[in-house]
């Protein structure tokens, strides 16, 4: 039975994930962190980990960025392996994530659905057939109420594809402000914000008179709660290093 300590237990995504657990007689949450402390199941939510009164065999982080440095401070101290799907991080968060990935266990990833991951495998393939011939632009769609922009997983596809093609491409965030052609060696990446839309990415390779378009659509986010129970389940027991859903799988 792996225990589970929940972070962001009051927000969507630590709710859907109390859900997944319930359904589930391997995993258990055994307390939650969260500034909202109002409990809506059977264990107790507090409001940051340096109060948190239980012990658990990994961390799920469903949180904000804000929350990292406590979180990492907590699992550093009781030697507690993560699993970060939180998005939003600048480099120098990420930079804090792997550092402490040299001590515990940290599983890393910011997508945890396993269509997604399946999608970056392709458009990776996509890259080696196709690259230099063909332009490459992602298209990513998220509900109205998502902060960051692009979302880590075109990030992630758009760093697949570029280590793929021996980081010889540029990211080109907005065209309104450029009066040029598109150049060669860039891959577009372009964000919408409306409605509920739960996730949606699409990967367009242009060529001359033909086009390849790899696309991934979310219907809900118990994908995402899925993927990181599942997550949590791999990564206790192991030793300290970078984990991500390639290895899960």
């Amino acid at each position: 039975m792996t225990k589970i300590i929940l972070s962001g237990a009051n927000g969507k995504m630590g709710k859907v994930i109390a859900r997944c657990t319930e359904e589930r007689n391997d995993c258990e949450i055994v307390a939650g962190v969260d500034l909202n402390t109002q409990a809506y199941s059977d264990f107790d939510i507090y409001p940051s980990f340096s109060e948190c009164g239980e012990s658990g065999d990994v961390i799920v982080d469903f949180s904000n960025p804000a929350v990292l440095d406590g979180m990492l401070d907590y699992a550093l101290k009781t030697n507690t392996p993560v699993v970060i799907a939180t998005t939003g991080y600048s480099p120098e968060q990420i930079e804090k994530i792997q550092k402490a990935a040299e001590q515990i266990p940290v599983f890393f990833s910011f997508n945890m659905s396993l269509g997604v991951n399946l999608l970056v495998s392709l458009a990776k393939k996509a890259a080696e057939v196709l690259g230099g011939q063909f332009d490459i632009e992602i298209i990513e769609k998220h509900h109205n109420q998502k902060i960051d922009a692009p979302s880590g997983t075109a990030l992630m596809i758009a760093d697949a594809i570029n280590d793929t093609l021996d980081q010889t491409q540029k990211y080109m965030y907005d065209r309104h402000a450029q009066r040029k052609k598109r150049d060669k060696n860039e891959i577009g990446i372009h964000s919408v914000r409306g409605g509920t839309i739960v996730g949606e990415h699409e990967v367009i390779f242009a060529g001359h008179d033909e086009l390849l378009s790899l696309k991934h659509q979310a219907m809900s986010k118990e994908i995402f709660a899925v993927g990181a129970v599942n997550a949590a389940v791999f990564l206790k027991g192991k030793p300290a290093g970078i984990y991500d859903m390639g290895k899960m799988i």
